[in-house]
């Protein structure tokens, strides 16, 4: 999956906490949501906010199918949470490769 194809799925699935996504959808627009974030915070930080507001819940969603993917409920979000450590984990867990059909829980 490419950039351009990562931001269509991930926009198209804006509220869909269901199913996964792999590792190259959820990073490309993990670095989408970085890029565009850094480039409307030099035009204004009304603009930047008003983005961040709007891209809250695709991340969140895009994160949750990561870790469906994972094998992990998507409630492991809230480990981020806990100062530091929890930063860590999530970013391992959000690394991963993911599980095949077969070896994820029932």
């Amino acid at each position: 999956m490419n950039f351009q194809e990562s931001i269509k799925v991930c926009f198209a699935k804006y509220a869909d906490f269901t199913g996964r996504a792999t590792r190259p959808e959820y990073w490309w627009f993990f670095l989408f949501i970085v890029l565009v974030s850094f480039a409307t915070s030099i035009v204004s930080s009304i603009v930047s906010g008003l983005f961040s507001l709007a891209t809250l819940l695709p991340a969140c969603a895009a994160a949750t199918r990561r870790l469906h993917d994972t094998g992990r409920s998507g409630w492991w979000q809230l480990v981020v949470l806990v100062p530091i450590i929890g930063f860590i984990v999530i970013l391992v867990f959000l690394a991963q490769e993911g599980k095949a059909d077969s070896q994820l829980p029932a």
